[in-house]
């Protein structure tokens, strides 16, 4: 036990229990996000395996295990960006072609796997060669490409969810998945430290172990990160996102194409205010654009341009109006004058203090505190 042993026994065995736990949930709900993410913490575990187990001065992985190919560098990137699919569409299907995405990951495995079981003499033989030279050049090279390719796409299917989500749901809160978002950026970053170390310990000719110590320590903080927040994420049941949706402008643009121009979804319009006004579906905290067209028997292309087209917002902006006119009405009257300005929200339909607020400040350009102060 030391200050390099102990915060890397610490990492290397929480990634291991969340796992374990990510599996388990994944099989026993039926849910392939848990089962990505479990990957995702074992392949940081992975990551400190070699520090972990050698400032413990357990040498077994370079006594008997010399050579094996135990790092998943090349199939940590892919693994992150199923994960998300999964994790946004619950009908994602890992299909046997995306193992495609794994092949420079299995080609990596093969070599060394097939080297390792030749003896040490054919280990030290093939690190010496030139082809290994070559070889370690273009695993690095196929890793930075990796990283670029599949962070990239996992931002920019982030960036189209979010937007996705503005126009079918009333509370975004739950399902906008920002830590994943900020856990792509923390990876970036650490590889990036990792990086610039490494080219550190080339450049001042093979830095102490006690020095490589600090990109590990930031590989734990990393994993303390995404266990405990990818584990406590909240799991809806009926998710389904495709970056192959129709986006909100484009159905507006359709629907303005295809429709006669002097409809104006006047009759939609009429259905829309009267759920608002006299049924007050806004009051209800996961109100959908799905459930409210469901309720107006339309679909949800029409029921969004119709809001679009009458009102100028998107679905989410259109109830959180209603629910932040709700709570000025409410937060006046003199039985709610010893709630709290909170407690009054979630009784007008908000779900969360951070989509209360922004709403609020969005449509009063005033906090709710202040508000209330005048």
């Amino acid at each position: 036990m030391s200050i390099y042993t102990t915060p890397l026994q610490f990492g290397y065995f929480l990634a291991l229990l969340f796992a374990v736990l990510l599996w388990y949930r994944g099989w026993q709900e039926e849910r392939l996000s848990d089962k990505f993410l479990g990957f995702v913490m074992f392949f940081l575990a992975m990551e400190i395996q070699d520090y972990t187990f050698g400032f413990a001065g357990i040498n077994i992985l370079w006594e008997k295990f010399d050579g094996f190919p135990r790092y998943f560098s090349l199939a940590f990137a892919p693994t992150i960006y199923f994960y998300l699919k999964a994790q946004i569409n619950r009908d994602f299907h890992f299909k046997p072609l995306y193992f495609l995405h794994y092949l420079p990951y299995f080609i990596y495995f093969i070599i060394n796997f097939v080297t390792f079981l030749q003896g040490n003499e054919a280990i030290r033989s093939f690190r010496s060669s030139m082809l290994s030279n070559y070889l370690g050049w273009l695993e690095t090279i196929a890793i930075c490409i990796s990283y670029v390719y599949y962070f990239y796409q996992s931002l920019r299917i982030y960036k189209e969810y979010r937007i996705w989500t503005e126009t079918q749901f009333s509370d975004t809160e739950t399902i906008s998945f920002v830590w994943l978002r900020n856990f792509i950026y923390l990876i970036i970053a650490g590889e990036v430290f990792k990086w610039a170390w490494g080219l550190a310990d080339k450049l001042l000719s093979d830095l102490p172990f006690e020095q490589d110590w600090w990109w590990h320590l930031f590989t734990v903080l990393i994993i303390c990160y995404v266990g405990i927040k990818g584990y406590s994420q909240h799991q809806p049941l009926h998710l389904v996102y495709s970056s192959k949706n129709t986006t909100h402008e484009e159905i507006l643009t359709k629907t303005a194409t295809s429709e006669p121009k002097e409809n104006n979804f006047e009759e939609i319009k009429a259905k829309i205010e009267s759920s608002m006004l006299q049924e007050k579906l806004y009051l209800e905290p996961e109100l959908s654009l799905s459930d409210l067209a469901q309720k107006l028997k339309t679909n949800t292309s029409v029921l969004s341009a119709a809001i679009n087209s009458n009102y100028g917002k998107n679905f989410n902006d259109f109830v959180n109006e209603y629910r932040v006119k709700e709570f000025k009405k409410q937060i006046k009257l003199p039985k709610n004058k010893n709630y709290t300005l909170l407690a009054v929200a979630f009784e007008c339909g908000f779900n969360s203090k951070a989509t209360f607020n922004r709403a609020f400040k969005k449509f009063t350009g005033q906090s709710p505190s202040r508000f209330e102060e005048l």
